[in-house]
């Protein structure tokens, strides 16, 4: 449908029309919604985090209206990795009083073009893009906008054929997670279909989505940022990252898990925190990193990677994920003897070895979306229903 058909009203995209963002930035062609915020940006220069956490997994646009057409022009960054196939282009999810009414991509945008072999990336400007909406229910709605979780998204405009208001709180509890690419949304099949998406919407909570792909690296600023940010409810998955950077060894991951529970609790003391284990990741269960692209898969046109380390090195202090629970287990048994809202799960409880055995991981690393389906239905069952962390802490 042509947009001239309609007599459009732009609204300016603004914080009270936004959720799952901790910053918006300003833009020469909108705002760029952040989920760190600035002065956790400038402390850190590592070019992969700066993509995770522009990259809105968990944000979305939420306003009542009569409107039964909407347009919003984004400026997408797409990727493409040289010698892999075509990455598919983000989707958007269109959620009209909590249900799915609708699904549509934005062509154009910006490229960053990856390297891997080379370890190098290039960057070419493109157009800006139309996402449209049309034939929606007559009537005052609920209308929620999903962005890519994959897709750095700048917001540019945003038209409907009828005012708009910021949607009411629903009284729902917020739910604050943190955790790798497998928490961002990797290989999800979209927005609202990521792991912890799924758990929220079958649990009635609002999420706030910090899984930054690549970047779960028990950074203080990323501590600072969650003790920062109002919440009911705290998860943090941490693991999978820190064997993949080869990031430290055990003398040191331990005091830096201490490190950010306390950080996370000057903001929050009474808040129910969850610690979240690594799901089982074969490659790295006895194995240390570092994890590599596994380049004899990318010359077959696909992704994949392997584990670097030596199992050897785990008697001089190097992390393997089977390492790493058993150290997230007794840190957290240890400080609930004083802090009786602290809460363990073992990530293989949400995908193990018979999950591994039927839904084996694409890429040797990342859940496929069946998984991410599986992963979410199993954290609202574990955490939100019978003697989880979250039980009875729900909308």
């Amino acid at each position: 449908m042509d947009s001239t058909e309609h007599d459009w009203i732009t609204t300016p995209i603004t914080a009270d029309i936004l959720r799952g963002a901790l910053d918006l930035e300003q833009t020469a062609h909108g705002v760029l919604p952040h989920r760190l915020p600035a002065r956790a940006r400038a402390q850190c220069s590592d070019g992969q985090l700066a993509m995770a956490e522009s990259q809105p997994s968990g944000v979305r646009l939420v306003f009542r209206t009569r409107a039964t057409a909407v347009e919003l022009d984004t400026l997408p960054t797409k990727r493409v990795y040289v010698g892999a196939p075509p990455r598919p282009d983000g989707l958007y999810d269109l959620l009209v009083d909590g249900r799915l009414a609708g699904q549509a991509a934005v062509s154009g945008g910006n490229t960053l073009t990856i390297d891997m072999k080379a370890g190098s990336a290039e960057r070419r400007s493109g157009p800006v893009g139309t996402l449209r909406f049309t034939e929606l229910p007559d009537g005052v709605k609920d209308i929620e906008i999903w962005l890519p979780h994959n897709e750095t998204t700048e917001l540019v405009a945003l038209r409907t054929d009828a005012p708009i208001e910021p949607a009411p709180e629903r009284g729902r509890k917020v739910w604050l997670h943190h955790g790798s690419s497998i928490s961002h949304g990797s290989d999800a099949a979209s927005p609202t279909t990521t792991w912890p998406a799924l758990a929220a919407s079958l649990s009635g909570v609002e999420l706030i989505n910090l899984g930054l792909g690549g970047s779960a690296l028990l950074d203080p600023f990323t501590a600072r940022a969650l003790r920062d940010t109002p919440a009911d409810l705290l998860s943090i998955k941490i693991g999978i990252n820190v064997v993949n950077a080869d990031l430290m060894r055990l003398r040191a991951f331990g005091p830096a898990v201490h490190g950010f529970l306390d950080t996370i609790r000057e903001g929050h003391p009474t808040t129910p925190l969850l610690v979240v284990s690594p799901v089982l990741c074969p490659i790295h269960e006895d194995t240390p990193g570092p994890s590599a692209p596994d380049f004899s898969a990318l010359g077959e046109g696909r992704f994949g990677f392997v584990a670097m380390g030596d199992p050897e090195e785990v008697r001089s202090g190097k992390l393997t994920l089977g390492v790493i629970r058993e150290e997230l287990a007794r840190i957290v048994e240890q400080r609930a003897a004083e802090d009786p809202y602290l809460f363990y799960l073992d990530g293989r409880d949400m995908y193990g070895e018979a999950d591994s055995a039927e839904l084996p991981l694409p890429d040797g690393i990342h859940p496929d979306a069946a998984t991410h389906r599986r992963m979410g239905e199993r954290f609202a069952e574990l955490a939100f229903t019978a003697e989880g962390a979250f039980a009875g802490r729900g909308a």
